[in-house]
């Protein structure tokens, strides 16, 4: 399984993007997916996940109301809407696959990793 994360870029406080993940799998609809970022000098943060039928989303309170994941089974494409952003969400943004699992905000749950896509918050 190969993921591709995009969309990522510079934008002002307060502004919008939307991350892409694309999934290689032919089975995407069993995989749980989940987004996390890693700013310098910072541990890896979940921000976001959603579990592998569709039906429940997770978000830690430092993002909820303000990010929004998705999945589109047909496309086998994962996304991150983010609103209202901050400075403090500059990092840089992965996306996560995990067969089968729960929604787990551990890192070490999850099995296959994007490359990361930079996320700038500046005026």
């Amino acid at each position: 399984v190969q993921l591709v994360e995009s969309g990522g870029g510079l934008v002002q406080p307060g502004g919008s993007l939307r991350l892409s993940c694309a999934h290689s799998g032919r089975t995407f609809s069993s995989y749980t997916m989940g987004w996390f970022r890693q700013a310098p000098g910072k541990a890896r943060e979940f921000v976001a996940g959603i579990h592998w039928t569709g039906g429940s989303t997770y978000y830690p309170e430092a993002v909820k109301g303000r990010f929004t994941i998705s999945r589109d089974n047909a496309k086998n494409m994962a996304y991150l809407q983010m609103n209202n952003l901050k400075p403090e969400d500059t990092a840089v943004y992965y996306c996560a696959a995990d067969w089968g699992g729960g929604v787990s905000s551990n890192s070490e749950d999850y099995e296959f990793w994007g490359q990361g896509t930079q996320v700038t918050v500046s005026s």
